[in-house]
């Protein structure tokens, strides 16, 4: 676990009102694993599992998901386009362990009599961590992936360099796993939407934290531009969206599209180069998927009532993002390369610079 604060706990000024654990957690019932994978100088990779509904409960969950860039890969993603149902756990790893990922759920599925159909399309997202791990080793084993799907826990989400995102580099700052959530009041549903970004994207010039130009103010050693504005983005992130308000697909979908705009809060552009790929999910509406009498009673927000959900969203995935910065730590992987965390210190400074410190 990272012995950085929060992102919150440094005095930032950001919207609205978070759950108990400012977690994708505070969704009831979701459950976070992780395997991570250090060791040596190029080992730096991992893999993080969510389960919508627990490990126990296999009922499929309502689901849309959005390609801001797609320049990566979701498995499973056109299924869930299709049937707007996702039918299994999430996975989300580095770009060349997506197939073991992929494999090792199946299996898991199988053992477990966790398969909702004879077949299983599992949802599988990545980021490149190549720069720091070496990829191409195939560090990943479908044991690491049991361990995460066996070990998922409710509860509060470790954060930085943990899970897929433990060789990941955010705004040339070492990235990883950020989440946070938002707790609506009760005139609005009293929902919570909660966010898990795997954060491996950004040049160090376009970092903005609360709407301050961070990244121009502390441009030492930015590895791949030396603080310099190339007009040039490279890197994804994975954005899981998730909330226990009852949403069909189609709404879904838009609350998927809207993560984008957490992301551009913070300063990212979705280069050519950037994996965009966000899904979010609802776990209201439970036994929907196989009905009995195939007809199925839901509940569904009327679209007039979304706005407040897409607030959430938004806000709760620039959070969530800063989190990944705030949490990581410096980490040195392949070829020596050492990438820095965030310095806390000057971060506060640059805040107070601009007048945007709570304290």
């Amino acid at each position: 676990m990272s012995k950085r604060p929060r992102a919150r706990d440094l005095g930032i000024p950001f919207e609205g009102m978070p759950g108990p654990f400012n977690a994708i957690t505070d969704v009831q019932g979701i459950e976070v694993g992780f395997s991570t994978l250090i060791k040596d100088g190029d080992v730096r990779t991992g893999v993080t599992i969510i389960h919508p509904r627990g490990k126990a409960n296999h009922d499929p969950v309502f689901a849309g998901w959005f390609a801001l860039n797609g320049n990566g890969e979701m498995t499973g993603s056109a299924w869930v386009e299709e049937g707007g149902f996702l039918e299994g756990p999430i996975g989300i790893t580095n770009t060349h362990n997506v197939g073991t990922v992929r494999d090792a759920i199946i299996h898991w599925q199988a053992k477990n009599n966790a398969l909702f159909q004879m077949w299983s399309c599992p949802l599988v997202a990545e980021t490149a961590d190549g720069w720091l791990n070496d990829m191409n080793a195939f560090h990943v084993k479908p044991e690491h992936v049991w361990s995460a799907l066996d070990k998922a826990e409710a509860g509060p989400v470790l954060e930085g360099n943990v899970g897929g995102g433990t060789g990941m580099i955010c705004y040339e700052f070492k990235g990883g796993t950020g989440t946070a959530s938002r707790h609506l009041p009760g005139k609005f549903g009293s929902y919570t939407v909660g966010v898990l970004v795997q954060a491996n994207f950004g040049r160090r010039f376009q970092l903005m934290v609360a709407g301050v130009p961070v990244g121009q103010e502390i441009t030492e050693d930015a590895h791949f531009t030396n603080g310099e504005n190339p007009f040039r983005e490279q890197g994804s992130i994975i954005i899981i969206v998730a909330t226990d308000a009852p949403l069909l697909p189609h709404q879904l979908k838009r609350l998927a599209k809207r993560a984008s705009m957490g992301l551009a809060r913070t300063g990212s552009i979705a280069g050519n180069g950037s994996g965009d790929i966000f899904l979010a999910f609802s776990t209201a509406n439970p036994g929907v998927a196989r009905p009995s009498g195939g007809v199925a009673d839901l509940q569904a927000v009327s679209n007039d009532q979304m706005d407040p959900l897409f607030m959430a969203t938004v806000y709760a995935t620039e959070e969530a993002i800063i989190n990944a910065l705030v949490a990581a730590e410096t980490m040195t992987g392949k070829e020596g390369l050492t990438i820095p965390a965030l310095p806390l210190d000057r971060l506060r400074d640059v805040l107070r610079k601009y007048n945007r410190l709570k304290k």
